[in-house]
């Protein structure tokens, strides 16, 4: 087991599957295609990260350095809350960029979401952690991948 402490945007429990992307995800490619399916679920549509494309992240640990895009990306992991077809987590091992943040309080605030969101889990965290792997996080910022 290895364990990593982040910054709390947004705290909560969950026990689960990690889903990584090395680069930064564009959220407007990767969540908006669902979203306008009105899909139950979220699958990864941003061909141009081949970390996280085509697999299933709603409900799953989504482990990133930043997001990237444009500046709808607040707008739509708000929308993909409100349809209940977001990924559980978001695990930055960065600082958070403006966009994210914006979204993670939009879904708190406007839609109620429980979207955990940490930041500043290190660079080690997003080169330890794998897709698959099943990880911890709990509500004062601790990272277990088990």
């Amino acid at each position: 087991m290895k364990e990593f402490k982040g910054r709390v945007i947004n705290g909560g429990y969950y026990r689960g599957e990690a889903v990584v992307s090395h680069q930064g995800v564009n959220t407007l490619a990767t969540f908006q295609k669902s979203a306008l399916a009105h899909a139950d679920k979220v699958t990864a549509a941003d061909q141009n990260n081949t970390d996280i494309f085509q697999k299933n992240l709603t409900g799953k640990a989504l482990c990133l350095p930043q997001t990237i895009g444009s500046t709808t990306g607040g707008m739509v992991l708000q929308v993909i809350c409100s349809m209940g077809i977001n990924p559980a987590c978001l695990l930055f091992s960065e600082h958070i960029d403006s966009l994210a943040g914006a979204g993670v309080i939009l879904s708190v605030v406007w839609e109620h979401s429980n979207l955990i969101a940490i930041d500043q889990l290190g660079k080690e965290f997003l080169d330890t952690v794998r897709t698959g792997d099943t990880i911890e996080v709990t509500e004062d910022g601790t990272v277990r991948i088990l």
